[in-house]
């Protein structure tokens, strides 16, 4: 029965670890006015006939807090990375250097700074449903367990405890990270 219980967490953890991680990338996404490699992250540029990651075109690189660079490698994408840049939506705008492009961040207004936050709330909100849905999931299958008569109402007190532990401990880590992400936000 142990072991059922050691895979039933590892899955769950494996899940919730997939929620967490879905929040780091969206936070990287946030433009705080601090450079950051993972702002870019999400763009895609038009390259040979599809759409590429911008990591997959040219180097990203922070030389300064308030800049950031790609090294383009193929000179004839560089009007490509440009024109991905500033279509991204992140109000960024580029310019280039030869195979450098350049990548000025603007500062902060403070209107922008509460849109942020409050797109940072929902992110960490999407975050903790996420994790309560993993919660609700491994519940349904502790509880289908017992129905069936393979683990005992003991086990499924015991077993729903630990997956409640787990869950606590996933919603911390989110309520965490929101907490320095809005204080990042606030900083700049």
């Amino acid at each position: 029965m142990a072991a059922d219980l050691d895979t039933l967490k590892q899955d769950l953890t494996r899940r919730m670890d997939g929620a967490l991680e879905t929040l780091r990338r969206e936070f990287a996404g946030l433009r705080t006015g601090r450079a950051s490699p993972g702002l870019l992250e999400p763009v895609r540029v038009d390259a040979y006939g599809t759409e590429m990651p911008l990591t997959q075109v040219g180097s990203i690189g922070v030389p300064e807090p308030r800049m950031i660079t790609v090294q383009v490698w193929d000179r004839s994408l560089v009007g490509a990375v440009e024109r991905a840049i500033r279509d991204c939506g992140l109000g960024l705008n580029p310019a280039s250097d030869g195979q450098l492009v350049r990548v000025p961040i603007p500062l902060l207004t403070a209107e922008r700074r509460v849109e942020l936050a409050r797109a940072a709330g929902r992110y960490g909100e999407g975050a903790r449903v996420a994790v309560r849905g993993v919660r609700r999931d491994g519940m349904d299958q502790i509880k289908a367990l017992e129905k069936k008569g393979e683990i005992s109402e003991d086990d499924l007190g015991r077993w729903s405890e630990e997956v409640q532990k787990l869950t606590d401990q996933y919603i911390k880590r989110i309520d965490e990270s929101l907490a320095d992400k809005e204080k990042d936000i606030k900083q700049v």
